[in-house]
C-alpha cells in the first residue's frame, strides 16, 4: 500500500507533486497524499486539480483534462465526467487556515476538527508522513530588513508562532517522519531570548513537551537531519545527530534546479525508527537557458508610456510626485517603431552589429494556452521526461505581462547589456547610457537598488523565484533582448521545475504567486526518495 502523506500549508503543490512522482520497482506511486491543506482559494483549487489527475494510474490523464486545460470544456464539465474521481481529489485538498478561528479569520478550524480530518484520512496507519512549512514571511530575510528589525515578537506577528501547530500536529498524530521547508532567514531570525531555529529545533526533537499542560499525549521524540551533510558526531544522552545550523540549508542549484533557491529544511524522524537516511546527491549546473530557451518567443502588451511628473501636496500638506502617462492603446506597431527607433540609439554604445529587426519583433503576445509542437527539449536533457507531456500539444500560461513603454525600453537595454557584457547594468549604467532609461525615483542614484532590474542570466541557474514576481517583473527580465520583457508565469514554473501540464489557477497575479511560494517539486521528488529509502528499513 502507499505510505500516506498529510501535507500542511501545501501551496499549489510542490512538495506534494515531487512525493507523488516517486515510483516503486513495479511504476506504482510510493506514496500517496492523504489531505492536503492551503488557505489560499487558488492554491486550493491549484491542489484539487492536481490531486484529481492522480487519481489516474500511470499519470495517463484523460483527454477531457487536455480539453479543459485547452478551454475546449469547462471545469465543471471535466470533474462531471469523473464524479468519483473528482469526489476523491475533493476529499483530499481542504480549503481552511490552520489554528483556532478568529475574527481576522472566517476560513479557520478548530485543533479538533484538523485532528478529525487526519486521523479520518490515515485510518490508523501508524507509519506515514508529514510535510510542509508554516508561512515564512515572518523569517524573511527581506521583510526583516524592510523592517528594520533583527528580533520577531510573536504577539505581533502571529506567522512566527505559526510553526507551533505543525508541532502540535506532530505532537499529536506522530508521523514516522517529517519534512519542514521555511526561508534561509529562519538560521539567523532571534527572540529576545535566543535564536528561533535553536527553539525550533529543540521543540522538534521533543514535540510534545510544549503541550504537556494542554493536552494528554503520548511523549514522542525525533531524530533531526539534514539533507544535505551528514552527521559527524551524535549526543552520548539523548543520540541526536549533531549539526550546524548551515548544514540544513539546501542550496537547489547543487540538486539538478536551474535556480539558486536556498531554503532551510529538516528531516525528522521518529526516534524508534533506527535508520539513518541519505543525503542528496549533487548534480550538474542547470541554466535558465536550458529549460526556457525552446519556449515560444513572445511580446510584451504595452500598457502606457511615461512622459513626465509634476509636484503636488497630499493631503498633509507634503510634496510628492504625480507621474504623467500617455495611455496607449496595445498597438503593435506603436509599439515595434518606438523599440526598434530605441535600438538604433544603443547600437554605439555596445559596439555591436546586433540589431533588431521587424522579424524579432513579431513573436505572439502569448495566451493561457499556446498550441505548439516546437518546444520540445532535447532528447538528452536530464528534466525532458520531467517537465514534457506530448499529449498537451502546446504549453500552459505562456503569456507575458503588458509593460509600460519606459521599462520596454530598460529590459531591452538590460538584455543587451547583458549579452555583451555577461552581467546585467547597474543603476550607473542606465544613467550613463541616457534616453530617460533611469528611473525617475529619487533613490536611484543611492546604490541601495542596484539591482532593481535583473537579467536573468542564461549560462547560469536563475535567482530565487519569490512570490514578489507576482508584483511586477524587473528581477525576472527575460534574457532575450528581442522579447525585452519579465517572465511569464510557464517560464517560471519551469525553473521551479513544475511539469508542463501543471495548471495554476486564479489571474496572472495569482500564478505568479502560486509558483514563486512553492518548493521546488523536482528538489521534492529527490527529497521523497530519501524517505522512501528510510522506509524501506523499517521492521
Amino acid at each position: 500500500m502507499p505510505i500516506p502523506i498529510v501535507d500542511l500549508f501545501a501551496g499549489p503543490g510542490g512538495l506534494g507533486e515531487g512525493f507523488s512522482s516517486v515510483l516503486d520497482e513495479d511504476n506504482n506511486r510510493v506514496f500517496q497524499i492523504k489531505l492536503s491543506i492551503e488557505k489560499d482559494q487558488y492554491a486550493h483549487q491549484t491542489l484539487r486539480l492536481r490531486s484529481f489527475c492522480r487519481q489516474f494510474a500511470d499519470d495517463q490523464y484523460p483527454q477531457e483534462y487536455y480539453d479543459f486545460v485547452q478551454g475546449i470544456i469547462s471545469l465543471d464539465d471535466l470533474y462531471n465526467a469523473y464524479p468519483v474521481e473528482y469526489q476523491c481529489a475533493d476529499d483530499e485538498a481542504w480549503c481552511v487556515t490552520l489554528g483556532v478561528p478568529d475574527e481576522s479569520d472566517s476560513n479557520g478550524v478548530s485543533n479538533e476538527r484538523i485532528d478529525e480530518r487526519i486521523s479520518d484520512a490515515l485510518n490508523n496507519e501508524r507509519n506515514w508522513v508529514l510535510i510542509g512549512g508554516p508561512p515564512c514571511q515572518a523569517y524573511s530575510l527581506v521583510g526583516r530588513s524592510r523592517r528594520q528589525e533583527t528580533i520577531l515578537d510573536e504577539t505581533k506577528d502571529k506567522r512566527v508562532g505559526l510553526y507551533k501547530e505543525y508541532l502540535r500536529i506532530i505532537a499529536v498524530h506522530k508521523p514516522a517522519i517529517f519534512v519542514m521547508e521555511n526561508v534561509k532567514g529562519l538560521l539567523s531570525a532571534k527572540t529576545e531570548d535566543n535564536s528561533i531555529f535553536s527553539n525550533i529545533l529543540s521543540d522538534l526533537q521533543d514535540p510534545t513537551k510544549p503541550f504537556v499542560d494542554e493536552i494528554e499525549i503520548d511523549r514522542v521524540r525525533y531524530h533531526i537531519y539534514s539533507l544535505s551533510s551528514l552527521p559527524n558526531e551524535y549526543d552520548l544522552i539523548t543520540g541526536e545527530p549533531y549539526f550546524k545550523p548551515q548544514d540544513f540549508l539546501i542550496k537547489s542549484e547543487n540538486y539538478g534546479v536551474p535556480q539558486k533557491r536556498h531554503r532551510v529544511i529538516l528531516l525528522g524522524i521518529r526516534d524508534d525508527i533506527n535508520v539513518i537516511p541519505n543525503i542528496l546527491e549533487r548534480s550538474p549546473l542547470e541554466t535558465v537557458r536550458n529549460v526556457i530557451n525552446n519556449l515560444p518567443k513572445l511580446r510584451s502588451g504595452l500598457t502606457r508610456e511615461y512622459l513626465d511628473f509634476e509636484w503636488i501636496l497630499d493631503e498633509r500638506g507634503n510634496r510628492k510626485k504625480k507621474r504623467i502617462y500617455n495611455r496607449l492603446t496595445d498597438n503593435f506597431n506603436i509599439w515595434k517603431d518606438k523599440l526598434l527607433s530605441f535600438d538604433k540609439q544603443l547600437r554605439d554604445m555596445f559596439d555591436s552589429n546586433y540589431s533588431l529587426c521587424e522579424s524579432d519583433l513579431a513573436s505572439s503576445l502569448g495566451k493561457d494556452y499556446v498550441a505548439t509542437d516546437e518546444f520540445d527539449l532535447n532528447d538528452n536533457h536530464i528534466l525532458k521526461d520531467w517537465y514534457y507531456d506530448r499529449k498537451l500539444n502546446g504549453i500552459l500560461h505562456h503569456e507575458s505581462r503588458k509593460h509600460l513603454l519606459q521599462d520596454i525600453y530598460r529590459y531591452y537595454f538590460a538584455a543587451t547589456f547583458t549579452m555583451k557584457r555577461g552581467t546585467f547594468p547597474k543603476m550607473m549604467d542606465y544613467k550613463s547610457a541616457g534616453n530617460g532609461l533611469l528611473p525617475d525615483h529619487e533613490n536611484a542614484e543611492s546604490g541601495k537598488f542596484n539591482d532593481r532590474f535583473r537579467v536573468q542570466l542564461p549560462d547560469d541557474a536563475a535567482t530565487t523565484v519569490t512570490s514578489h514576481i507576482s508584483k511586477d517583473g524587473h528581477y525576472f527580465i527575460h534574457y532575450d533582448p528581442s522579447q525585452a520583457r519579465s517572465l511569464t508565469v510557464r517560464e517560471a514554473a519551469r525553473i521551479q521545475t513544475f511539469p508542463d501540464n501543471y495548471y495554476f489557477f486564479g489571474g496572472r497575479t495569482n500564478q505568479y504567486h502560486q509558483v514563486g511560494n512553492a518548493v521546488p517539486p523536482y528538489l521534492a521528488f529527490q527529497i521523497g526518495k530519501i524517505v522512501k529509502a528510510v522506509f524501506d528499513q523499517i521492521v
